[in-house]
């Protein structure tokens, strides 16, 4: 009896840790979030979806996108870029000998084969150039004050670094704050296709979408996604083509006198995808956007 007491109580006790460590944890962590201010900017994050993006995440879910893609963004760390982004009245070959001679500066002394080695001999004068990339910051300061005096414009940027970045998935780590509108997180484990957290970004057209969703070797012929056919409708022309009719061509073009025209589903989800723009700069995952040169 005293034995049978012992293993209830440990199974009871194991049991309700497990709960409160898969569960209630995260449940309480990000059912209090709420929407963050971007770095920089009066806008709040993340935005609202439209009603048609929010159908989208049913439609998502429901024929199991999140067992081929992910939908967060890992990174390893940071660095720092300084990019030359004007010469003013100087020549690429006169930036150059100054450079060089900076390097007695005690701050930059240390740098000297990464500022002035082979890929600055190299350079042709083109812009924008990066000057320096890597963790210091204190050479970006000196480098950038430096050249201001002689009317060298640069550029100093964090920027986020890992194998995801460098794939142009995302450009920070997804946080909390990114799925406060998924009612279910799609965050996936495997990737056979890429990592959907800035597709919106990346391919923000919708025509593009709906035609990859139908035809996805139409627009990437190496892709291993299955086509989505049953999304749309393919039925006669009746005068004239209808406004949103799939443009198909050679071996994906429907037969002669019909058009390819998305569902209301296809319409859903393709709006659910170009929602995906999850890299505005916050205060847990920052980094500098990149601005046009002034």
């Amino acid at each position: 009896m005293k034995t049978g007491c012992s293993v209830f109580l440990v199974a009871f006790v194991a049991l309700g840790a497990s709960w409160f460590g898969l569960v209630r944890g995260p449940l309480h962590q990000l059912g209090t979030e709420k929407q963050t201010a971007v770095l920089q900017s009066d806008d709040a994050w993340p935005p609202q979806r439209t009603g048609d993006a929010t159908l989208g995440l049913d439609v998502y879910r429901e024929y199991g996108c999140a067992a081929c893609h992910t939908r967060q963004i890992r990174q390893t760390g940071v660095a720092n870029e300084l990019d030359l982004v004007s010469l003013g009245q100087h020549q690429a070959a006169d930036f150059k000998d100054f450079l060089k001679s900076l390097m007695v500066v005690p701050e930059l002394s240390s740098f000297s084969n990464t500022l002035c080695g082979p890929d600055i001999e190299k350079w042709d004068g083109r812009l924008p150039y990066t000057l320096y990339f890597g963790p210091d910051d204190t050479v970006v300061a000196a480098l950038a004050q430096k050249l201001k005096p002689l009317g060298i414009k640069t550029d100093a940027r964090v920027v986020a670094t890992g194998a995801d970045i460098s794939h142009g998935w995302g450009l920070r780590q997804s946080v909390a704050a990114d799925y406060l509108y998924d009612q279910p997180v799609e965050l996936g484990s495997l990737r056979a296709g890429p990592d959907l957290t800035m597709t919106g970004a990346r391919q923000p057209d919708l025509n593009w979408q709906l035609q990859h969703l139908y035809a996805p070797r139409s627009v990437n012929p190496r892709s291993t996604m299955p086509a989505f056919r049953f999304l749309f409708e393919v039925r006669p022309i009746s005068g004239q083509p209808a406004p949103d009719a799939l443009s198909l061509k050679g071996e994906f073009a429907p037969p002669a006198g019909m058009e390819v025209v998305p569902t209301p589903e296809a319409r859903h989800l393709a709006a659910y995808l170009l929602s995906l723009k999850a890299g505005a700069p916050l205060y847990e995952a920052p980094y500098t956007p990149v601005t046009a040169a002034k």
